[in-house]
C-alpha cells in the first residue's frame, strides 16, 4: 500500500479536501472548466459562488441548482419567475428559503402567507416588509407564525397591541407543541430524543402557553409596539417580560423609573442603556451596586458628560468607543481631552475619527493607557508611532501594530521585539502592510501563526509547507491563502 500523504495522515476524514474545495470556490482566477468541475462535486460550491457575485442569473438553472437560484434571489439578482416557481415547489425547505428573500412579488408573498407549512409562513413573518401582509400574519391561526411576526417592525402598531392584549384577535388554533404531542404537555429541558426539535421547556395545555409567552416577549421588545400596550407589562411576574419592557424605547418616564427599581440587575441594565431613559433615571442607576448596571449607564447614547466622567472612577468601561463619546461635539471632546483624569482622556482616545490636532496631542500623552487607546487611530505619522513605542514600550506595541498606517519597516521592527509581545504579533500577522520579514516571526506564536498563514505576503513556498502543519487551523488558513498556487490545490484534491 502506498504511503499516504502527510495531509492524509493528519486528516483521514477528508476534512482537508473539503477545506481546499471551500477556498477554491472563492477563487476568481478559475476557468469555466474548473468551475464546472467544482460544481459537479456539490451544489454548495455553486451556491457560494452565486452569493459571492461570481455567478449571475444567466449562469444558473433553477431546476438543476435550486439553492444557487435562491441565493441569487436572496441577493436581489434572481429572476421574478424563479420566485413564482419556488412558491409552488412541493419541497417545503425551498419555500422556506424563498420566504426570507427580499423584494418578492406580491402574489408570491400572498402564496407564502397561506402556505400549509407554518414554518414557511413563520419565515415570511420574520422578513416581510409589507404592512398588510404582516398584519395578516399577526392574525394567522398558528401560534408559531404570530410568535415570528411579533418582532417584525413592519407590523402595524394596532396589530402588535392585539398580540399583547388579545383584543379583537381570535385565539390561535395550534402551536408546534400540540401539532406533535397530546396536550397537556411540557417538553423536558434535557429531552433525550435527538430528532425532537421542540424548544426546552415548551409547553401547551391547549392555550399554547410557552409560544404565547414568547410572542409577548418579542412584541414588548418591538419598538413599533404602542408604549401604552407595553407599559401594562411593567409589573408582570415574569422576569423575561419585564426585561423586554425595559428594552422598549418609547415608554413614559414613570415606567422607566419603576423598572429602575426592579430587583433583577438585567432589567435595570436594560433600562440604563435604553435611549428613552432620561437623565434623572441615569443618575440614579449610575450609583447602582451592580457593575453591569453602571456599565450600561455608560452605554446610554445621551448620558450626561459629567456622569460619564464620574463612572470612570467606579467602573471599567471597556476598550471600545462609548456612544456618548462617538456623538460628542468638538468642544466636548476638547474639554474631555484636557481632563486631569487619564481615564476620561482614554475615553476620548478610543474614538478614531478625532481632529488631527487632538489625535496627535493624545498620542503624546504621558499616561500609557491613553496612548494605547489612541495608537490604532488612522492618520498618525510613522514618527509619532515610533515616539509612542519609545515612550511606553511594550504597553502600546499591539495598538501601534494595529494602526492601518503603520509602515512595513516599523511592523518588522515590532515583530522582532524582545521579549515578543503576542498581541502585537497577532495584529502584525493580519496587517495589510506586513511583509514577509514581519510575518515570519509571527509563525512562532500559535494564534499569530494561523493569521500569518492566510496573509498573501507570506512566500508561496512557506504557505505550501504549512499545508502539512500539525495544527488544523493553520492548514485551513494556508489553504485559503491567495498566494497558494491553484495547481498545488488541485494536486491535493483527489
Amino acid at each position: 500500500m502506498a504511503t499516504p500523504e502527510p495531509s492524509d495522515r493528519f486528516d483521514p476524514s477528508g476534512h482537508f479536501v473539503d477545506v481546499l474545495l471551500w477556498h477554491l470556490a472563492e477563487r476568481t482566477d478559475l476557468d469555466p472548466a474548473q468551475v464546472a468541475a467544482l460544481a459537479s462535486r456539490d451544489e454548495d460550491t455553486v451556491t457560494r459562488r452565486a452569493r459571492d457575485g461570481l455567478l449571475n442569473a444567466a449562469d444558473v438553472d433553477p431546476a438543476l441548482w435550486p439553492l444557487a437560484a435562491l441565493a441569487l434571489l436572496d441577493e436581489g439578482r434572481g429572476l421574478p419567475q424563479w420566485a413564482r416557481r419556488f412558491a409552488a415547489d412541493p419541497d417545503p425547505s425551498l419555500r422556506w428559503r424563498l420566504a426570507s428573500c427580499p423584494g418578492l412579488p406580491p402574489e408570491v408573498e400572498d402564496a407564502l402567507a397561506a402556505d400549509p407549512d407554518p414554518g414557511v409562513a413563520a419565515e415570511l413573518a420574520l422578513w416581510t416588509t409589507s404592512a398588510p401582509v404582516a398584519a395578516r400574519l399577526a392574525r394567522h391561526p398558528h401560534a408559531e407564525v404570530r410568535r415570528a411576526v411579533a418582532c417584525n417592525e413592519t407590523v402595524p402598531p394596532a396589530a402588535l397591541a392585539a398580540l399583547l392584549t388579545g383584543d379583537g384577535l381570535e385565539p390561535a388554533r395550534s402551536c408546534l407543541v400540540c401539532d406533535s404531542r397530546e396536550t397537556p404537555f411540557t417538553h423536558h429541558p434535557y429531552c433525550p430524543d435527538t430528532d425532537c426539535d421542540l424548544l426546552p421547556g415548551a409547553e401547551c395545555d391547549g392555550t399554547h402557553g410557552s409560544t404565547l409567552q414568547e410572542t409577548w416577549q418579542r412584541a414588548l421588545s418591538n419598538p413599533a409596539t404602542p408604549p401604552a400596550a407595553a407599559a401594562a407589562f411593567a409589573e408582570h411576574p415574569s422576569t423575561l417580560l419585564r426585561w423586554a419592557v425595559a428594552e422598549h424605547p418609547g415608554l413614559p418616564g414613570h415606567v422607566y423609573a419603576r423598572l429602575a427599581e426592579d430587583p433583577v440587575p438585567g432589567v435595570r441594565a436594560s433600562v440604563a442603556r435604553n435611549p428613552g431613559t432620561g437623565p434623572k433615571v441615569s443618575r440614579l442607576l449610575a450609583a447602582d451596586p451592580d457593575v453591569e448596571v453602571r456599565r450600561a449607564v455608560a452605554q446610554h447614547p445621551r448620558v450626561p458628560f459629567d456622569l460619564l466622567a464620574q463612572l470612570t472612577s467606579t467602573t471599567r468601561l471597556g476598550p471600545h468607543p462609548l456612544p456618548r463619546i462617538s456623538a460628542a461635539s468638538g468642544e466636548e471632546l476638547k474639554e474631555a481631552a484636557a481632563s486631569a483624569h487619564g481615564r476620561v482622556r482614554r475615553l476620548v482616545g478610543q474614538r478614531h475619527d478625532l481632529p488631527p490636532e487632538l489625535r496627535d496631542a493624545l498620542s503624546a500623552d504621558p499616561d500609557a493607557s491613553v496612548a494605547k487607546a489612541v495608537a490604532p487611530h488612522p492618520g498618525l505619522s510613522p514618527g509619532r508611532l515610533r515616539a509612542m513605542v519609545a515612550l511606553h514600550g511594550a504597553q502600546v506595541l499591539a495598538g501601534v501594530a494595529a494602526n492601518p498606517d503603520a509602515p512595513a519597516d516599523l511592523l518588522a521592527e515590532l515583530a522582532r521585539h524582545e521579549p515578543p509581545v503576542r498581541r502585537a504579533l497577532r495584529e502584525i500577522a493580519s496587517h495589510p502592510n506586513a511583509t514577509a520579514e514581519a510575518l515570519l516571526p509571527c509563525l512562532a506564536d500559535g494564534k499569530s501563526r494561523v493569521r500569518a498563514a492566510a496573509h498573501p505576503a507570506l512566500p508561496a513556498a512557506v504557505v505550501v509547507g504549512l499545508l502539512d502543519d500539525p495544527d488544523r487551523e493553520v492548514v485551513e488558513a494556508a489553504a485559503g491563502n491567495p498566494s497558494l498556487p491553484p495547481a498545488v490545490m488541485a494536486r491535493r484534491v483527489p
